[in-house]
C-alpha cells in the first residue's frame, strides 16, 4: 500500500513537471501528449485529474509552490522591509518567468474573485508578512490595513509584468518602476 502511494506521488509529479515544461510550449497540447512527456499512459493521467480544468488547476498550484519556495528562499525577515519586499517580488516573478506562455494563459483564464484570491493568498501571506513588519518599524503606512497593501502590491506587480509582456518596458524599467510606485504607496507619512 505504501508503495502504491508512493508510486501514485512520483506519477502525480512526473505528470505536473511533463506538463508545466510541455504547455509552456504548446499551450493547446492535449492530455494524450503530456501523458506521452510524462512517459505514461492517458489512462494514468485522468485516473490523476479527471479534466483539463483539474489538470490547470493542479498546473497553477504548482507553480504557486515554486514561487512561495523562492520567495521563502529571498530571506523576507531581514534587513530594511522595503528591501526584502523587492526581494520577495522579485524571486516570484523569476519563478514566473520560467513559464512565461504557461504564466500569461494561465492569468487569462477566467475565475471567481475568490477561486483569485485563494490562489494568490500564499503570496499574498508573504508580502503581507513584509509589509507588517514594515509597518511595525516604521518604515511603512500603518494607517492602512497590510493585507490591503499586499493586495495594491500584487497589482502592481502584475501591472509592471504586463508592460514588460507588451514590450513597453524592460524587466529593468519595470524592476525601477514597480519599486518606486511601491516605495511611494507604502511610505510612512512625514
Amino acid at each position: 500500500m505504501r508503495n502504491r502511494r508512493a508510486d501514485a506521488r512520483r506519477n502525480r509529479l512526473a505528470i505536473l513537471d511533463a506538463a508545466i515544461h510541455l504547455l509552456d510550449a504548446q499551450p493547446d497540447a492535449s492530455l494524450d501528449t503530456i501523458a506521452i512527456a510524462a512517459g505514461m499512459t492517458r489512462q494514468t493521467i485522468y485516473a490523476h485529474f479527471p479534466s483539463r480544468e483539474h489538470l490547470m488547476g493542479a498546473v497553477v498550484d504548482r507553480m504557486t509552490e515554486d514561487a512561495v519556495a523562492a520567495m521563502d528562499a529571498a530571506d523576507p525577515d531581514s534587513g530594511p522591509a522595503a528591501d526584502a519586499l523587492m526581494r520577495v517580488l522579485q524571486a516570484g516573478a523569476r519563478t514566473a518567468e520560467r513559464y512565461p506562455v504557461l504564466t500569461k494563459r494561465i492569468s487569462s483564464l477566467p475565475v471567481s474573485p475568490q477561486v483569485d484570491q485563494e490562489r494568490h493568498a500564499p503570496v499574498a501571506d508573504r508580502i503581507n508578512r513584509v509589509i507588517q513588519r514594515g509597518q511595525q518599524s516604521g518604515e511603512f503606512d500603518n494607517r492602512l490595513p497590510s493585507d490591503w497593501l499586499a493586495a495594491v502590491v500584487i497589482k502592481i506587480g502584475h501591472a509592471a509584468g504586463e508592460e514588460v509582456d507588451a514590450g513597453r518596458m524592460s524587466r529593468s524599467e519595470a524592476a525601477n518602476a514597480l519599486r518606486t510606485v511601491m516605495l511611494r504607496v507604502l511610505a510612512a507619512p512625514a
